[in-house]
């Protein structure tokens, strides 16, 4: 058992599992703002040039609600599409963000990739030459040195 939770133990608490929680919790706050942005900013605008259309509120109503005295007995079913509309535009933005960041990041590693090597020092050029003139010559010379 304690072998058992030891391994967990370095399991949790390795660098990629933390920093997939911290991906995960930033995923969410991210979602959250853009679920904002899209119910808040882009849908009202939209729904205004479409002749005043709240996308929240379109739905296709396959069976009416009961009301009895003026309480709600049964409730309505509904298909509510506009709450698709709003999660499909969601769902686009994500994507168009994540593709964005995708792409700057490609970009600076391919910034990156072709910058050219610094260029070489002509003493440490001459040292290497002389190291490879010393590994050469004492692996063709595996006589023992001659003794007086």
């Amino acid at each position: 058992m304690m072998g058992f939770l030891s391994e967990f133990k370095k399991f949790a608490v390795k660098g990629n599992v933390i920093d997939l929680a911290v991906g995960v919790v930033i995923g969410a706050a991210f979602g959250g703002i853009t679920k904002s942005l899209v119910d808040d900013v882009i849908m009202p605008p939209l729904g205004l040039l479409i002749s005043n259309i709240d996308f929240s509120r379109l739905k296709w109503v396959i069976k009416d609600a009961v009301v009895e005295n003026g309480a709600v007995v049964e409730q309505a079913v509904s298909i509510n599409y506009g709450s698709f509309i709003q999660a499909v535009v969601n769902f686009l933005i994500i994507a168009f963000a994540i593709f964005l960041l995708v792409r700057t990041i490609n970009r600076m590693r391919e910034q990156e990739a072709a910058k050219p090597a610094p260029p070489v020092n002509k003493q440490e050029v001459l040292l290497g030459e002389i190291r490879d003139i010393l590994k050469n010559d004492k692996a063709t010379n595996t006589q023992p040195p001659k003794q007086v």
